[in-house]
């Protein structure tokens, strides 16, 4: 047997002890990328290798291996990806003040190397730094929107409930508001997305900066019903929320833009359309204009605004011809 195919049949038994109802020929297929027979295989070679392999059919008749074994969990593979993608993930958390993720992101990687020998979790360690040292994370220029962690760890514990939240927004000696928090919008200002019941059932951004004091209370509340997130944010160009500009946005890039603007995605359900002169058609709907304007001002003189009339005039008059590249 191969070292990879050993890999895989240590990996496989891994899954079948961790899964309760074990895994199918299927769920083999897809997680190890491989056809329905090799899959077969792989069980095969499950059922030889491990004496405490169980093949039961389950109640929509597809048979799954399940593996009890109590010590498999000291079958560790070599693991440098993982431990990569956590350290990145914890730093991550860490830029963004969420310091209770980034301790748990690095609690995790840290149990990844205490289950190695140590000799083994040396070299592991050192070959991911290897890699975590030659990336380096490339930020917009300007200033950088300081979250206060004990704010951020605030909204998180209601967000868990959902519990209604206490704080004081605006400036530090404003009056109190219970906000109902449904999420946090993440971008180049954080902003939770919360209800105000007390001014009106509509979900508005609130700006976690602009935050000052926060109080989960021992209060639960019902979402709004079919609330969901990504909805939410999809319903504005960057993370500004403005009820009164949401709708159908048309740009059209020239021809000479088409090809790089086609590799951008703009919104998540925009529609792209390939016009017989060689320019690009985009449309999406979303609010946020002035976020717009942002972005279109790189393009120059290569993107026209067609739809909506207010913001063409916002752009109409910004559309340079000097521009050395393109976005």
């Amino acid at each position: 047997m191969s070292f990879s195919k050993a890999q895989d049949l240590i990996r496989l038994a891994q899954i079948a002890s961790a899964r309760r109802q074990g895994i199918s020929l299927e769920e083999i297929a897809r997680e190890f990328g491989v056809s329905h027979r090799t899959a077969q295989r792989m069980t095969e070679a499950l059922e030889a290798t491990f004496a405490t392999v169980e093949a039961n059919d389950g109640p929509d008749r597809k048979r799954r291996w399940r593996l009890a074994d109590p010590q498999l969990d000291r079958l560790q593979l070599r693991n440098e990806t993982g431990i990569e993608a956590l350290e990145i993930a914890a730093r991550h958390a860490a830029a963004e003040s969420r310091l209770r993720h980034a301790k748990a992101l690095s609690d995790l990687r840290q149990g990844l190397l205490d289950r190695l020998p140590a000799r083994n979790a040396a070299r592991l360690e050192a070959d991911a730094e290897a890699v975590l040292t030659a990336m380096a994370e490339v930020t917009r220029p300007g200033p950088k929107v300081r979250i206060n962690p004990d704010i951020l760890d605030a909204i998180i514990e209601a967000l868990r409930g959902p519990f209604r939240l206490r704080v004081r927004y605006g400036t530090p000696d404003a009056p109190s508001r219970i906000l109902e928090p449904h999420g946090v919008l993440l971008g180049h200002r954080t902003y939770l997305a919360a209800r105000d019941p007390a001014k009106s059932d509509e979900i508005r951004n609130f700006r976690i900066d602009l935050i000052h004091a926060a109080e989960p209370l021992d209060e639960s509340f019902a979402l709004q019903e079919g609330f969901t997130l990504a909805d939410y944010a999809a319903r504005s160009f960057g993370v500004w929320q403005d009820p009164d500009q949401y709708g159908e946005v048309v740009w059209r890039f020239a021809p000479e833009a088409a090809e790089r603007a086609a590799g951008f995605s703009f919104h998540r359900d925009q529609r792209l359309e390939l016009l017989d002169d060689g320019s690009l058609i985009v449309r999406f709907h979303a609010a946020g204009w002035l976020e717009m304007v942002w972005h279109l001002y790189q393009w120059g003189d290569k993107v026209e605004v067609l739809f909506p009339e207010p913001l063409r005039q916002m752009v109409a008059n910004h559309r340079r011809a000097d521009f050395s590249a393109l976005p």
